[in-house]
């Protein structure tokens, strides 16, 4: 007897392996930035300037993590994982 193909098996490995694409392109980016921050010896630059850094540094990785994030919720589906507790 053979069982039909389990293709939300097939999704949810694409979801991993997109979820695991977003947590290393994050890292790179913060692992860039950090030798950034040492690099230039921004721990000695003014606190305007450090500021800044740390600003662009958040966005950066904000524009990674929200169009990331955005994929994978579109890859799960609609109604996946959109269980609600009853409250009362």
């Amino acid at each position: 007897m053979r069982l039909p193909p389990d293709h939300g098996a097939d999704r949810r490995s694409a979801v991993r392996r997109r979820l695991l694409r977003l947590v290393l392109a994050v890292a790179l980016v913060h692992g860039l930035f950090i030798a950034g921050y040492h690099l230039f010896r921004l721990e000695r630059g003014s606190s305007s300037l450090r500021i800044g850094y740390t600003a662009a540094w958040t966005a950066v990785t904000l524009l990674i993590v929200v169009p990331g994030l955005l994929r994978i919720r579109a890859m799960r589906g609609r109604d996946a994982g959109h269980q609600r507790i009853p409250r009362g």
